[in-house]
């Protein structure tokens, strides 16, 4: 398939970093504060199977979904049923999400416990073909094992995070005293949770390099598996559009969404300052063409690049270009199934 081994090597390098650099970080506490590294292992291997047992239940708690009865939404099984049968992955079960922004999202431990979760926003939001689009790219992360690499791997910086926050509270409650000892201890607290930050953010750096990475491999497989690119282009746009609207802080869970929140004010903020710009027939609305310009012309700004270090996903526009790319080869006639990831 093309170049999916690429996304294997970037996923077993990012691993081995984030895991080299947490080995270093371990090495170090265990240093300062004399203790034997193998308590320091077995407790991050507990931490990291602890949040693999315990993501899926936090991911459903925390969106609220509710799941599908048989027959309830005979449109939307029949698709995912379809598009699953043609994907060679088992049928996922399916949700609802009580929220009127356009997003979804997948879930599980498994490939065959894995969850499909849509928000009423997007069924009310985009036609169908566009949904079409959306379920395909939820089925690329199964298909890539996506949410059960992101799930483990992003329990060492937040891993890293608690020990950062933890040691520098105590080092500031820590009594302050002229004994040598007392104030070696307080040093120490401070010295592991300046550590802890710094590999924090290291860690949280090469997963969401990773996160960004996937979601350009889960568009292409949609791009194959609906055959249509541009409904998911269209999609895209719009689920942008929409989540930017959203008065509510995202959920913690924006790492698993086809769309994160956070990603999508900061692009439509910027667009709707220079509105008057970009609305080309000076309309007063920015229509779907001008908004994909709008995008094309603001992710090239130093800023938007800046900010997309930190950021779960991709800009719009990159993921946009990367459709419409799959999509001219598709109509020249010389795409093929070992092309699903050419232009990645």
């Amino acid at each position: 398939m093309g170049r999916l081994a690429e996304l294997k090597l970037a996923m077993g390098t990012s691993i081995f970093l984030v895991a080299f650099i947490f080995a270093l970080f371990l090495s170090a506490i265990m240093i300062i504060f004399q203790f034997s590294l193998i308590y320091a292992i077995i407790g991050t291997a507990l931490f990291i199977f602890i949040q693999y047992l315990i993501g899926p239940a936090m991911v459903a708690s925390s969106t609220r979904l509710r799941y599908l009865e048989k027959g309830e939404n005979p449109w939307l099984e029949e698709t995912v049923k379809e598009l699953a049968e043609k994907s060679g992955l088992p049928m996922p079960k399916l949700a609802i999400v009580p929220d009127e922004t356009p997003n979804a999202f997948v879930f599980g431990r498994t490939a065959k416990d894995a969850t499909l979760a849509v928000h009423e926003g997007l069924l009310k939001k985009l036609n169908k073909d566009e949904i079409r689009g959306v379920i395909g790219h939820e089925l690329g992360h199964i298909k890539h094992k996506d949410f059960i690499v992101m799930t483990v791997l992003s329990a060492l910086p937040l891993l890293a995070y608690l020990i950062a926050r933890a040691t520098w509270e105590a080092g500031r409650w820590a009594p302050a005293s002229r004994k040598k000892e007392e104030g070696s201890i307080k040093a120490a607290f401070f010295a592991v949770a300046i550590i802890s930050y710094i590999v924090y953010i290291v860690s949280l750096l090469c997963v969401m390099g990773l996160s960004r990475l996937r979601e350009h491999y889960a568009d292409a497989y949609s791009a194959y598996l609906t055959g249509s690119p541009r409904s998911l282009q269209s999609a895209l746009a719009k689920i942008t559009y929409g989540l930017s609207l959203s008065p509510k802080p995202p959920s913690g869970a924006r790492t698993f969404y086809i769309g994160d929140p956070a990603m999508a004010k900061l692009e439509i903020s910027s667009i709707m300052e220079k509105k008057e710009e970009y609305d080309l027939d000076k309309d007063g609305v920015l229509d779907e063409r001008e908004l994909e310009l709008a995008m094309e012309k603001e992710a090239k700004s130093t800023w938007a690049k800046i900010n997309t270090w930190f950021s779960t996903h991709p800009p719009t526009f990159k993921r946009i270009l990367l459709l419409r790319e799959i999509e001219m080869e598709m109509e020249s006639g010389r795409f093929t199934s070992d092309r699903i990831y050419a232009k990645i």
